[in-house]
């Protein structure tokens, strides 16, 4: 028999990481079940990127051609100063350590899609509900569900995201693993009056930044905007109109596409907004509990490596799971150990301060100086490129 033995596993997430660990799981022999809070899986969403391993487990899965298909080829990233003059103007790889034509970059909303694609017939969903209650008895965790629906799994994946209402069940409050990053954003899409052709452009100056990248073929493009805050805002300041009136005030004065970006701003129904932020956690399991993701180790977006991770993760988790069956504790060490030093890696190419946005006026001008006179050196590029492949995908078919 398979090494699951037919287990129930209930995933808390459809969106990245939780399909995946869903279709290695089963793959493995695992009976799975995956609950999702929204009514279906969310499509569209601001580009991510798949880098180094990743693509290694995206093959593994069968998705690599679509996955180019759907890949943006981004060509140019053109960076603007405060006054919206260009700074520099290079490919896109130059900034995130990518490799092309093994990475790619495509809507998160597509990735979604596609891992859903490949998982529907295999896990079973549930649309529209989320957990409410969790009851882990030590041989298999009760779970209450807020449909009135009630089961027992023999163990349970939080894969449900930075906010992770898994890991305050048994974790706690996320203040204790949050570290803010000293940013908050607020992404949305809006027409392309700027004939953008799978292009980004980033205006940066003092304390905010503006971005904007354009799909190929599409009406519409993705904006971003973010801002660097001292302290981050309480639940009540999150509020989105409170939030549009803080862009608004920040950014009123700048120039380049700005005006037209908080018009937008105003009008967008698709506005979402959160700190900059990554969760840093001494375990990421109790019991037979475990996260994965961004609920374990959320990277930000700075490091363009959450998916990556999300997906990796996912693969290590399930390939663990299979070893160790029956034995939580023996399979969540394994996980961890497998898996932290290069998690950690990924989040620790935040490293200090953001480029983006620098702090004062004198590190504006130097980077803008040196951007200007001798464009990027390769050796960063390269650093990042070796932590995106620093771990080795093992193959836990092996061992089935």
């Amino acid at each position: 028999m398979a090494p699951g033995n037919g287990l129930k596993v209930l995933v808390c997430g459809a969106s990245i990481a939780g399909p995946t660990v869903g279709y290695w799981l089963t793959e493995y022999g695992f009976d799975v079940e995956i609950v999702e809070r929204s009514s279906e899986v969310r499509g569209g969403g601001y580009p991510i990127d798949l880098r180094g391993s990743a693509m290694d487990v995206a093959e593994r899965m069968g998705m690599s051609e679509a996955l180019r298909e759907a890949h943006l080829d981004i060509g140019k990233l053109t960076l603007f100063d405060g006054q919206g003059e260009t700074v520099l103007s290079v490919n896109p790889e130059q900034f995130s350590g990518g490799s092309r034509g093994h990475d790619v970059e495509v809507p998160r909303g597509d990735l979604a899609k596609l891992l859903y694609d490949r998982t529907r017939d295999r896990c079973t969903y549930y649309f529209n509900d989320h957990v409410i209650a969790l009851n882990d008895r030590g041989g298999e965790v009760e779970v209450e569900f807020a449909s009135g629906r009630r089961g027992c799994y023999a163990y349970v994946i939080g894969a449900d995201g930075l906010h992770s209402a898994t890991r305050q069940f048994i974790f706690g409050d996320e203040a204790a693993f949050i570290r803010h990053l000293g940013f908050f954003f607020v992404g949305f899409t809006l027409p392309n009056d700027f004939g953008l052709d799978r292009e980004q452009q980033v205006f940066s100056t003092v304390g905010r930044m503006a971005g904007l990248s354009s799909v190929r073929g599409r009406e519409r493009i993705t904006a971003l905007l973010t801002m660097a805050l001292d302290a981050m805002p309480t639940s009540d300041e999150r509020d989105p109109d409170v939030q549009r009136e803080r862009f608004r005030a920040l950014f009123s004065q700048d120039k380049w596409h700005i005006p037209r970006l908080l018009e937008a701003l105003d009008q967008a129904d698709d506005l979402y907004l959160d700190t900059v932020s990554q969760i840093r956690m001494p375990s990421w399991s109790k019991g037979r509990i475990a996260l994965v993701g961004d609920a374990a180790y959320a990277p930000s977006f700075v490091t363009g490596q959450g998916s990556s991770l999300a997906l990796i993760g996912a693969y290590v988790l399930a390939g663990e799971l299979s070893r160790h069956a029956e034995d939580p504790q023996a399979a969540f060490a394994a996980y961890d150990a497998e898996y932290r030093p290069f998690a950690e890696a990924n989040q620790n190419l935040v490293g200090k301060g953001w480029q983006f946005i620098p702090a004062d006026v004198e590190s504006e001008r130097q980077r803008n100086e040196r951007l200007r006179s001798s464009g990027l050196p390769a050796a960063p590029a390269e650093q990042k490129r070796a932590i995106h492949n620093g771990i080795k995908i093992k193959d836990y078919h092996a061992d089935s």
